[in-house]
């Protein structure tokens, strides 16, 4: 086991203590989504508040995004931590130890659900900073401003609760595919229905030598095709700014320690779910923008700044569009549409890897310009009907594909912020397990 550790080590993993709820407590009610999530729907939350009543819940133990502009922040973070301090207190959980968890997840999206791997990701191998060559990545541009309140949340809190999903690029399923076709073999953690239509959600604890021993070998199987130079092993999915933030409280920590004493503090561990790209239960979805105050001219000439050669042609309809902005060729495309219809554009030599990447350097210089203002839009039709607007354009983007999604990152260092949702707000991971941060 040993060996097995230390190989684990060397891939940026470690085993986990797993708090859980124990029997008796109503995990439809204790399992909430994740805090930045409907930040701009308090009613959500209130609604969940209402649902939770008196029982636990990691709702007496998050800060939902929705309130972090509200007054008196240093009240409600008190609460989260004496609330922290009363469920440790009431024993009212069991531990797993030394353990990942495998964790199922079903929604109406995701017929067939997706499969995770619950684990512990060493935060001495990611490097958010732009250009980073770590194990351990950020898919999209860190925005350092948004560091320190959820630092306030994080550095006094005793116990950690887990929303972030990190992706491996598993294009053979050998991590957690295998584990998924043997849970008859493993024990059942958890099975609960979510609140707020969140679909379902279950684990089993992954715990044997073995079991350690094939993730290892598995996991380095996929390191030994990757350039040692720029070896991109785990990417960011959901919560950027969340494990960016648990790295920045563990340089805190670290700096008050002798170097003999990292090794091992709860702090320089973050627990984050473990989602291959290729599970089909996975759905990207790109994210499209609407320009306001802009003409046609004006847009095509910031476009044929960033790319050497631009064809520009007009399209019939949305569905076409669609068609024609996902072919694979020489070409980078997106799809254009105001008032006078839809168009495509097809760019040679653009500054980017990926349209997202270009239009991003496009938008930029429009905005610095104060020649247009943007927003960011899900879903094709939507975006389609507010680009038909007088004043209004509507840049569609293609899907986002799985294939070379590691190999943008690689590229262009991160891609563009707002480039990909992985699914909808309500598809989010939900707070369920826990782990102490403090000795």
């Amino acid at each position: 086991m040993q060996d097995t550790t230390e190989r684990l080590k060397k891939l940026g993993l470690h085993t986990a203590d797993i708090l859980l709820p124990k029997l008796g407590v109503d995990l439809s009610k204790w399992a909430v989504v994740a805090c930045d999530q409907y930040t701009s729907e308090k009613s959500y939350w209130e609604q969940a508040r209402s649902y939770v009543g008196e029982d636990p819940s990691t709702l007496n133990l998050i800060f939902p995004e929705a309130y972090l502009e509200d007054a008196e922040p240093d009240k409600r973070i008190a609460l989260i931590n004496e609330n922290m301090a009363t469920y440790e207190q009431r024993a009212i959980f069991d531990t797993y130890k030394n353990c990942f968890f495998l964790v199922h997840r079903t929604t109406s999206t995701y017929i067939n659900g997706r499969w995770g791997l619950l684990v512990l990701l060493d935060l001495e191998q990611y490097d958010y900073s732009v250009g980073s060559r770590s194990l351990i990545r950020a898919t999209e541009g860190t925005i350092l401003s948004r560091i320190p309140p959820r630092k306030e949340i994080r550095k006094n809190a005793s116990l950690e609760l887990p929303h972030i999903m990190v992706l491996i690029s598993d294009k053979d399923k050998s991590v957690i595919e295998p584990l998924a076709a043997k849970t008859a073999y493993l024990h059942k953690a958890y099975d609960t229905t979510l609140m707020a239509g969140g679909g379902t959600l279950s684990a089993w604890v992954v715990d044997s030598s073995d079991d350690f021993a094939a993730i290892a070998d598995a996991l380095e199987r996929i390191q030994g095709g990757l350039d040692p130079e720029n070896p991109l092993l785990y990417a960011m999915g959901d919560g950027n700014h969340s494990l960016a933030t648990a790295k920045s409280c563990w340089e805190d920590v670290k700096a008050t320690l002798p170097q003999e004493e990292w090794e091992g503090h709860p702090a320089r561990y973050a627990m984050v779910e473990l989602e291959n790209i290729y599970d089909p239960g996975l759905t990207f979805e790109p994210i499209h923008r609407v320009l306001f105050g802009l003409d046609f001219a004006t847009f095509k000439a910031e476009v044929e700044k960033c790319a050497s050669f631009v064809i520009i042609e007009k399209v019939a309809d949305l569905p076409t569009l669609h068609t024609l902005i996902n072919e694979r060729g020489e070409f980078q495309r997106f799809g254009y549409r105001d008032k006078n219809g839809y168009c495509l554009f097809s760019l040679s030599g653009a500054v980017a890897n990926i349209a997202a990447g270009t239009l991003q350097v496009v938008i930029d210089s429009l905005l610095e310009q104060k020649k247009a203002s943007v927003d960011y839009i899900h879903g094709e039709e939507v975006t389609s009907n507010l680009g038909a607007k007088e004043g209004n354009c509507a840049l569609i983007l293609p899907d986002v594909s799985k294939e070379t999604f590691f190999e943008t990152i690689i590229k262009d260092s991160s891609l563009p912020r707002k480039t990909f949702s992985m699914g909808e707000a309500s598809e989010k991971r939900y707070y369920m397990e826990a782990r102490k941060i403090r000795l």
